[in-house]
């Protein structure tokens, strides 16, 4: 009888299993209650970015005043490794809020990959630099004016035009580190903290006496308007802003293209209240 029969269930293509897939996995992990661009919660981000970049160049910029002012009780392993661990720290207390960029490259390239609104770009950006500006001002009002606030120069007998594309392959591991753990293919939830911290002290321990290792225009933008002198900065603006973009390229080629649900989650954060249409059926 027709009332006993069962209606046949429609075959989904592959797009759509993946996209069931990918919502199942994002209600596991982060629950229902996710909307991504919910612009009630921008204040929230913005602050989230601006706190996080303000301690990120704290401890970046700071080693480099304390070992002034300390007379070199700090050495170049500390100083390379506390900027690491500070965006661990950083990743895994707030990362939910807005994503920890922390870096306009790394804002830049999530928006190339196409799992970020370009239209957020320039607030987090601004925010960035503001922190990063904040922590310098508040080095030198502390301690003084010392260690030249932690400027990223090129090295002894090193060029700018060296320094930069030092500071392009760089970013380019950099983010291709980040896009790696936020994509859907690779969502290796807090791993990914220990992945972009580690690679942060890496680059560092082996790099520094070179460009700085600073991968991020605003963690040199902080001390060099501090200082009013931007004459090397183009090259920690042109660098990390190339390689975050041949790092998109790169992602591409690995996993395709970007703009799956986990890899927005970890670009834009997960706070928010709205739910998506799926939840309210």
């Amino acid at each position: 009888m027709a009332d006993d029969q069962q209606e046949t269930p429609e075959v989904m293509s592959a797009s759509e299993q993946g996209k069931h897939r990918a919502h199942g996995l994002l209600e596991l992990e982060f629950g229902k209650s996710y909307d991504f661009d919910d612009p009630r919660h921008e204040w929230r981000r913005l602050f989230s970015e601006l706190l996080g970049t303000f301690f990120l160049v704290l401890v970046g910029a700071g080693g480099a005043v304390v070992n002034a002012q300390s007379d070199g009780a700090i050495s170049r392993v500390a100083a390379v490794t506390a900027p690491g661990l500070m965006v661990m720290a950083i990743i895994l207390f707030m990362g939910a809020v807005s994503g920890a960029h922390l870096n306009p490259a790394v804002s830049i390239a999530f928006a190339a990959r196409g799992d970020f609104p370009w239209r957020r770009v320039p607030g987090y950006i601004v925010v960035q630099l503001l922190g990063a500006t904040l922590a310098c001002l508040f080095l030198w009002a502390l301690l003084g004016k010392l260690g030249m606030l932690g400027a990223t120069e090129p090295g002894p007998g090193i060029s700018a035009t060296q320094a930069m594309f030092m500071e392009l392959i760089l970013t380019v591991g950099l983010v291709s580190t980040i896009l790696g753990t936020a994509s859907g293919a690779q969502n290796v939830g807090v791993f990914g903290a220990l992945g972009v911290g580690g690679y942060i002290i890496l680059a560092g321990l082996w790099s520094s006496p070179i460009s700085g290792a600073s991968m991020n225009p605003a963690r040199s933008f902080g001390p060099d308007l501090a200082l009013l002198d931007f004459t090397n900065y183009w090259a920690y603006l042109v660098g990390p802003i190339a390689g975050a973009l041949i790092a998109v390229g790169i992602a591409w080629i690995l996993r395709g293209p970007g703009g799956d649900r986990s890899g927005s989650a970890a670009a834009q954060g997960r706070l928010g209240t709205l739910r998506t249409p799926d939840d309210a059926e």
